[in-house]
């Protein structure tokens, strides 16, 4: 985990987008690894596009011979890990999600809920680090040990950043006690294949 996600609503939003060549508003329901997701850097939070699937940069060899999974990076493990030590130093971001989904059930059956912000939250903003390899930007989204609230859909959990820590994680924190509390809200949804455009549902997210 975290394998899908949502893309973010990003309007009226203090993201500057002048570095961003998509467009911010068009928005995606099942975005998976290796599609290009938007980042924030820092100073300001400028948006930019990354491949969601962090190649570091001394990889040599085209892009396919990177076989690590590297989409997701524990944080009690990034700090010393040869793919993430160096970004863990110079290349924090958050990565803005409007959402994310977790699969559980019995192999075979296994069902996907929704996971969501909660109250009037527009996005989740998620640690994650960036790199850049060649003239492609790449990242990985951090998780941490599921709280008490996230344990019945899954034993991991993305860091899940509150207004404070976002400061926090971009000045270089690694308290593995951050994202520890979020606020979501989470429900089943009806099985979709994985390849769609997202959840084949009958009623809304919200």
């Amino acid at each position: 985990m975290c394998g899908r996600i949502i893309d973010p609503n990003l309007r009226n939003t203090e993201a500057d987008f002048t570095q961003l060549k998509i467009d911010p508003i068009q928005r995606r329901y099942n975005v998976k690894p290796t599609q290009d997701v938007v980042i924030l850097g820092k100073d300001p939070l400028v948006a930019m596009q990354a491949r969601w699937w962090l190649v570091p940069s001394w990889h040599r060899g085209v892009l396919e011979d990177w076989k690590a999974t590297t989409f997701n990076a524990r944080i009690e493990e990034a700090r010393d890990k040869p793919s993430f030590r160096q970004v863990w130093r110079h290349g924090r971001c958050l990565i803005p999600v409007g959402g994310f989904y977790e699969w559980s059930g019995p192999k075979g059956a296994r069902r996907p809920t929704v996971v969501l912000p909660s109250g009037n939250e527009e996005n989740f903003y998620l640690a994650g680090l960036a790199s850049r390899w060649g003239d492609l930007l790449t990242c990985t989204v951090m998780t941490r040990a599921a709280n008490a609230a996230m344990a019945p859909i899954h034993h991991r959990m993305p860091l899940m950043l509150d207004a404070r820590e976002r400061e926090l994680w971009l000045s270089g924190a690694g308290d593995p006690d951050l994202g520890a509390a979020p606020r979501f809200r989470y429900r089943p949804v009806a099985p979709f294949a994985l390849e769609a455009d997202g959840p084949e549902l009958l009623e809304p997210f919200d």
